[in-house]
């Protein structure tokens, strides 16, 4: 069985993607796991064109074409998403509309599958949890566990932080705040959300392994 680790992040060494990385080792000591990070692909909306109803293969020229064979052949998935404007993140959202392509003819490519889902926000990463299980729900696939961390806004390390009175600084801690390398969220920070992370791995590992992909 075979787990996909998607990290929806702009950012390449993310909390996202850290905390993705967390549940793939906690299913690695009973599937075969891979890891992928969307930082720096260029992938686009979903364009309407309906050019996948033939086949199921989205006819849009961009990065998603290369990740296709990785979507289909994983049995599952665990998909993270940052929150921006409390929505999942625009790069997230782009890459599962494209999803459209798996849906025709009661989408057989992914449907049936399971998932772990996982949100980071600076206050707030319940929101792109929630987005990414509608998307998932559209193409029937199982959420199986959904974890949470913190993770850092801009505003840390803008270099405005400490005076933008509409930031996050401001929001979040009060007016006159100076930022200290204590005050910034890191996952090594939240050690219960690793932990939970690693459960919520190997919970997606049993189910595959025990069950199979229907229980």
């Amino acid at each position: 069985m075979k787990v996909l680790g998607i990290s929806g992040s702009p950012r390449e060494d993310s909390v996202t993607a850290q905390l993705v990385q967390e549940v793939l080792a906690g299913a690695e000591a009973e599937c075969e796991t891979e890891y992928i990070s969307l930082a720096g692909k260029r992938i686009g909306a979903c364009v309407a064109c309906l050019g996948c109803v033939q086949d199921n293969i989205c006819v849009v020229k961009d990065d998603m074409a290369d990740l296709r064979n990785a979507i289909v052949s994983a049995d599952a998935y665990v998909i993270g998403a940052a929150n921006y404007y409390n929505l999942l993140n625009g790069l997230t959202h782009c890459f599962l509309e494209r999803w459209y392509q798996f849906r025709h003819r009661e989408g057989k490519a992914v449907a049936g599958k399971l998932a772990v889902v996982v949100g980071v926000g600076g206050g707030m990463p319940a929101p792109p949890v929630e987005n990414i299980k509608g998307f998932l729900r559209y193409n029937q696939i199982e959420c199986v566990a959904e974890v949470v961390a913190q993770g850092p806004a801009c505003c840390f390390t803008c270099g405005y932080g400490e005076d933008c009175k509409v930031g996050a600084i401001h929001m979040f801690f009060g007016a006159g705040t100076k930022i200290t390398p204590s005050m910034v969220p890191s996952l090594e920070k939240q050690p219960e959300a690793v932990a939970a992370a690693r459960s919520a791995g190997k919970k997606l590992s049993e189910r595959l392994t025990t069950f199979g992909l229907a229980t």
